[in-house]
């Protein structure tokens, strides 16, 4: 990822929160015949390795498992972005943009062969997103339909190697344009625009502007 330094974000448990804020991720491979990508649902273990490891699934028919097993992979998590228009800025010699948030994760997948620890990835990540939820489903792999429905899945791991963070949000404009724009994205309707706002405004008190 093209990261110049103003908007690089390097703090591990500021990486971490963003993954487990965005979770669905898309896992990038290419050691098969062409570059393939997956959209997963993913879950962080922080306590496993030295930065964590990411816990996913996929269906058995998806031959992406088959060529990635073993092999280096990213996984792309994407936050809110919006357009950015030169005429918010009030200012000339200035030209359109997007702001965003992402974080590339890299690391060696593998794909995990035990049906006993293929269960409670499973379960792990099942909890996860229904912990928000008035009554929560859980995971049970007692009946014969829950054991069929495991077989058609490839549970996997990616022991992180390395992170990098992106929050491109102005930056490399002085503070009186950066409030021009969350001044009109705060009109707009969209989530995307109001996640851009929240994560904009804590900055606007800083005065260092990067170049480029």
């Amino acid at each position: 990822m093209y990261l110049p330094k103003h908007y690089a974000v390097t703090d591990r448990q500021q990486l971490h929160d963003f993954i487990k804020g965005n979770g669905f991720g898309i896992l990038f491979s290419g050691s098969g015949p062409e570059p393939v990508a997956s959209h997963l649902p993913f879950i962080l273990d922080e306590s496993a390795g030295e930065q964590g490891t990411l816990l996913s699934h996929m269906a058995g028919a998806n031959r992406q498992w088959r060529h990635a097993d073993g092999q280096q992979v990213l996984t792309v998590f994407h936050g809110p972005h919006t357009y950015v228009s030169p005429t918010w800025y009030q200012d000339p010699e200035t030209v359109p943009t997007w702001n965003y948030v992402a974080v590339h994760v890299y690391g060696i997948l593998k794909v995990v062969q035990d049906q006993e620890r293929i269960q409670n990835i499973l379960a792990r990540i099942t909890d996860y997103y229904e912990a928000s939820l008035p009554q929560p489903w859980k995971a049970e792999f007692t009946s014969e339909y829950a054991q069929q429905m495991v077989k058609r899945i490839v549970a996997f791991e990616i022991e992180i190697d390395k992170m990098q963070g992106k929050w491109k949000l102005n930056q490399n404009h002085p503070e009186e344009r950066r409030r021009r724009v969350v001044d009109v994205l705060k009109t707009m309707p969209d989530d995307n625009s109001q996640g851009i706002v929240t994560l904009m405004e804590p900055g606007l008190d800083s005065k260092d502007a990067g170049e480029g």
